[in-house]
């Protein structure tokens, strides 16, 4: 394994330069914000910096025409971007001040970010920030044990307050309901082959720092590019569905994020919350998995807002769970993501 592609999850924020000028303390930052989860691990971002002022912009470069051809999924990513640096900033002792899509003209432009005045953390603010680093993702099975008391709650309590819906189903019946969708998305989504090659495109070894290893997969890390072969050759559909569906009825809880829209703040809006959540489920020592083929294939989004109840419009599908260790996902470094201007 490349440790490389690893080092950015060592950050350390006893290393963060607080006297330093706005510019290294914005790289220091930034480097929380490049361990938000993304589609297919794209990493769509670039972080530009102006004065003292931080932009949070679209990397359209690093869009998944197949899978996004609106690039929901990239401002979505964007947005859990910069919840993770709103929770940075006020870990570090700033209170952060964010305006979302702050030019009409400039529809790459999602976030301007200042400090903001200084702000007290608390313990709270402690445990989302090491939160961060303990996030993950994987497509394992899950153990069989309820939530822990209380979650679904904060759970609800931090969706609601970014303005999003989440629905919680724990209920065997209504995950076997949305397992099912979701199998039937990945037979629609395996039978294209642009779908597959798309896929397969961004499936590679940890060493390149962004895209799916084969880890994710089953198989080991040096046959990622193995993996993506596999995958642009053969519908494996079928099989793929029949596992999502096992994996996704037999996980403690299905999480569904539903927004009132389906524009580019909504987006925003889903991104943040659901990283929100996620910190909140990594504190309490459990972990993730995407399931979004019922958000992707257009023709089931509306039968997923039916099953889970929620009359907004499905952003994201997610299991978690108490799963086994694993290792985080590869990162490109800081400086292939950041911007200056003069």
């Amino acid at each position: 394994m490349n440790s490389d592609a690893l080092a950015p999850w060592s950050i350390d924020a006893a290393d963060y330069p607080r006297t330093a000028p706005p510019a290294a303390r914005w790289r220091f930052l930034v480097g929380y914000a490049i361990l938000a989860p993304s589609g297919h691990n794209t990493q769509p971002w670039i972080f530009r910096i102006a004065g003292d002022r931080l932009e949070v912009r679209a990397d359209r470069t690093r869009c998944l025409p197949v899978v996004d051809p609106h690039d929901r999924a990239l401002a979505i990513s964007c947005g859990a971007a910069i919840a993770c640096l709103e929770a940075a900033l006020r870990a570090l002792g700033h209170a952060g001040e964010i305006a979302l899509l702050p030019d009409a003209d400039d529809p790459d432009l999602f976030a301007r970010i200042g400090f903001g005045p200084s702000h007290a953390p608390d313990a709270e603010d402690a445990k989302r920030l090491a939160a961060i680093g303990l996030r993950r993702t994987t497509r394992r099975a899950f153990a069989d044990a309820p939530l822990p008391d209380g979650l679904a709650e904060r759970m609800r309590a931090l969706a609601e307050a970014r303005g999003v819906a989440l629905a919680i189903l724990e209920d065997a019946a209504a995950k076997r309901a949305v397992a099912a969708l979701v199998a039937e998305g990945d037979r629609a989504q395996f039978a294209d082959p642009s779908f597959r090659r798309e896929l397969a495109a961004w499936v590679h070894p940890r060493r390149t720092g962004d895209g799916l290893s084969g880890a994710a997969f089953g198989m080991p890390d040096v046959l990622s590019s193995v993996g993506g072969l596999v995958i642009r050759t053969f519908d494996m559909g079928e099989g793929i569905g029949a596992k999502d569906e096992a994996i996704a009825a037999g996980s403690p809880a299905l999480l569904a994020f539903s927004t009132p829209g389906d524009t580019p703040r909504d987006w925003l809006a889903a991104g943040a919350a659901h990283l929100d959540v996620l910190l909140e489920v990594a504190a309490a020592g459990l972990t993730a998995a995407y399931l979004n083929q019922p958000v992707e294939v257009d023709a089931l989004r509306p039968r997923l807002a039916e099953a889970i109840g929620e009359a907004g419009l499905p952003q994201l599908l997610m299991r978690i769970g108490r799963g086994p260790a694993i290792a985080p996902a590869a990162r490109r470094p800081v400086a292939a993501v950041i911007e200056e201007t003069p």
